[in-house]
């Protein structure tokens, strides 16, 4: 089963600030590389990858695409989502253009980690709009929780390609399936909307990263969505929380084997070609 990775992230320390991984040991203090990637997808089936933002401090995310966008078109980068500030429009519109000469094939602004009103006010959701204009996806990144503030923006931006992040964040560690699974099936009568089968091991507890834990959740994100709608996602290094990405690409080809070749072929990188015109 080969794979589109559509959440690779990158850690590139130096001049690009990472404030968030301090309280996080397995990526404090520590870079990630593109070298570093390579050595983890080495013979495991990964055939490209989109670098994924990586929520570097608020004063970086325009110079982190500029520095990403000469990695584009090398090691099987096959392009970019960037960051962007829709809540705010001074140089909203400058930063869309910017960005058609940086290799970006959509954008993300992290939502889990802010009000919730932001995502609600006018100016928001009109610059998502200008997105969808530009034939552009946007991801959103909410935990389960907040499936009915994803909800209230899906309906907002009817005409805006969207994709949900590591599933919509169940909280695995806790057992809390069957919340998630109604909001989720709630969150996919929207057809414009599609998810990412990534972020599933960091959802877990310690040492609870298996099969047969994660196969219910993989299941019923296909249910809801079926294989058109669902893409991959590695979401290395944050990943290492729990797992690591072998083991993680590892799990994903065991728990989708029970698919048809087709199938696979859709969750694996025909949807992510689709969605994000690679």
């Amino acid at each position: 089963m080969q794979l589109i990775d559509t959440h690779q992230h990158l850690i590139l320390r130096g001049d690009l600030g990472y404030g968030w991984t301090d309280d996080v040991p397995a990526l404090a203090g520590r870079a990630f590389t593109p070298q570093d990637y390579a050595a983890q997808i080495a013979g495991r089936d990964v055939i490209g990858s989109i670098f994924m933002e990586s929520g570097v401090d608020d004063a970086d995310y325009q110079r982190e695409a500029q520095a990403v966008a000469g990695l584009v078109g090398k090691a099987g980068l096959l392009g970019q989502i960037a960051a962007c500030r829709p809540e705010s429009d001074a140089g909203f519109d400058a930063w869309l253009e910017v960005c058609r000469g940086l290799g970006v094939v959509g954008f993300r602004r992290i939502l889990h980690v802010v009000d919730d009103g932001l995502s609600q006010s006018e100016t928001f959701r009109r610059n998502l709009r200008k997105i969808g204009t530009k034939g552009l996806p946007f991801d959103l990144c909410f935990f389960a929780r907040q499936h009915a503030v994803a909800e209230d923006l899906i309906r907002a931006c009817p005409d805006q390609r969207l994709v949900l992040d590591h599933c919509g964040n169940p909280d695995i560690a806790a057992g809390a399936f069957r919340p998630w699974a109604a909001s989720l099936r709630r969150l996919a009568q929207y057809p414009g909307l599609y998810v990412k089968l990534s972020g599933l091991p960091t959802n877990c507890a310690p040492g609870q990263v298996r099969a047969d834990v994660l196969r219910p959740y993989v299941r019923h994100v296909i249910d809801c969505f079926g294989p058109a709608r669902v893409l991959w996602g590695g979401d290395w290094p944050v990943v290492n929380i729990n797992a690591s990405l072998p083991d993680w690409i590892t799990l994903t080809q065991e728990i989708l084997a029970e698919l048809t070749p087709q199938e696979q072929a859709r969750i694996g990188q025909d949807t992510a070609r689709e969605v994000y015109g690679v």
